[in-house]
């Protein structure tokens, strides 16, 4: 089973163009791919610990069908209440388990699993630092870097140290993975 995690240290940093530029980048594998987020909308029930649901729509707009219109075989939004995470991964863990190839677009499921690869993507032009994204950055094998140019955030001396030593990548559009990348995803996939 091969495992890549892509987390971001806020939201709107490129992470679903990420995941979904790798799984269009490797067609010869059957995908599962996952989004795990922690807020909740108006329409969510009262009293569930997590919500799972599969998409089928692959022209929609969500970041569930970009998975699949990107090639992926399956594709879930699994929604957890933030202090319940650890029981909710009871719930979602068999569906995650259920692939060979298996993709996740989240931080806080490295609590529970241990990737073949982790992937942090953060940008410059964006403030935000999550605490999930603070937690977890120390834990990451790659960074993509986008709009490297802009100007420096306030993060940026925290981040420089905490991925001294980790792999960087650079792209001006989170759309546009760097070779570079596609070859070290390359390397960590087993058939």
């Amino acid at each position: 089973m091969t495992t890549l995690v892509v987390g971001g240290h806020s939201r709107k940093v490129g992470k679903t163009s990420i995941t979904a530029g790798l799984i269009k980048a490797f067609p010869e594998y059957s995908w599962t791919a996952a989004k795990i987020s922690s807020h909740w909308h108006m329409d969510s029930p009262t009293g569930e610990i997590c919500v799972i649901h599969e998409e089928r729509n692959r022209e929609g707009e969500s970041d569930s069908s970009r998975y699949l219109a990107a090639g992926a075989a399956r594709s879930f939004w699994i929604r957890v209440k933030e202090e319940r995470t650890e029981d909710a991964v009871q719930q979602f863990l068999p569906i995650l388990k259920s692939s060979p190839f298996l993709i996740i677009e989240s931080n806080c499921v490295l609590q529970y699993i241990q990737p073949d690869l982790f992937i942090v993507v953060l940008r410059n032009d964006v403030e935000d630092f999550k605490n999930s994204a603070r937690e977890t950055l120390g834990r990451a094998n790659a960074v993509v870097l986008v709009n490297r140019h802009s100007s420096p955030p306030t993060w940026k001396s925290f981040v420089e140290e905490k991925t001294s030593g980790i792999l960087l990548f650079t792209t001006p559009d989170p759309a546009l993975l760097p070779p570079g990348l596609i070859d070290l995803v390359r390397s960590k996939i087993r058939d």
